[in-house]
């Protein structure tokens, strides 16, 4: 019995689906997919063991997993669909709702791209003939790949800004302490390697820790001390006001889209 069908395998339709393997969440003759790109199919059947489709089949939970441009096209030809998980950004449930042949469930995601490695942050919105049930099966979906939360659907516009965009941003910002270690003397393969166990080490103590971000950052810092020296710098930088910025354009940039 097939459980979900996948429409576009890129890399984040193959984040979701080899989550959900690992995850036990279905076993490999429980998911297909539809991928027009022959070497990607091939490639997925290679790598995870799911059957492709030539086209969508009828009366399956599908995971709309393509570019924005496609989604609306892809569900007006969606045939009895039970429910329907978009991951698009921008593209609003009425937009896939009135595009569907048949009445269902539309629940809308924005996941982002630490799904690769099991580690993402989501949100969850569901639609109009979305139930308690089917939001929780969209985030019992997400779960397999990291964490989701449920929002308002006109929130999803801010959760893009925040963790949507929000790895490029720590990517900066590692790209960023990766050339200050080498002003400092360090080489650029030990700068580099020390930025990355650096972000990964706090975030993984951030993320396991009961302490919130606050409390963290103050336990680290001793008065008078370098810790406090260097954040002394981020504050008369504008650091804060920055990312504020950052998060702000890319929440307006997905509003604007959504609206194009």
């Amino acid at each position: 019995m097939v459980k979900l069908q996948v429409i576009g395998a890129g890399r984040m339709g193959q984040a979701l689906i080899g989550g959900l393997l690992g995850a036990g969440w279905a076993e490999a003759d429980e998911i297909v997919f539809v991928e027009p790109n022959v070497a990607t199919e091939a490639h997925v059947i290679e790598t995870y063991g799911v059957q492709s489709l030539d086209a969508p089949a009828a009366g399956v939970d599908t995971l709309v997993a393509v570019k924005p441009q496609y989604v609306v096209p892809v569900c007006e030809n969606l045939e009895r669909p039970t429910r329907i998980l978009s991951i698009a950004a921008g593209i609003t449930i009425e937009a896939i709702e009135t595009a569907m042949i048949a009445e269902a469930p539309v629940i809308r995601v924005m996941p982002n791209t630490p799904a690769l490695v099991g580690a993402a942050a989501a949100g969850v919105a569901g639609g109009t003939h979305a139930g308690d049930d089917d939001v929780a099966w969209a985030v019992g979906i997400l779960d397999a790949v990291g964490d989701a939360v449920v929002v308002p659907e006109h929130l999803l516009d801010a959760v893009t800004g925040l963790c949507g965009s929000g790895p490029a941003y720590v990517f900066l910002m590692a790209e960023a302490l990766t050339d200050a270690g080498v002003a400092m003397g360090l080489t650029r393969a030990d700068a580099d390697a020390l930025a990355r166990q650096t972000i990964y080490g706090a975030g993984k103590l951030m993320v396991e820790s009961d302490s919130s971000p606050v409390d963290l950052r103050a336990g680290v810092t001793t008065p008078a001390g370098t810790t406090a020296a260097g954040l002394g710098a981020l504050e008369e930088a504008g650091f804060r006001a920055a990312m504020a910025k950052a998060v702000r354009a890319a929440t307006e940039r997905s509003i604007e889209l959504g609206k194009s």
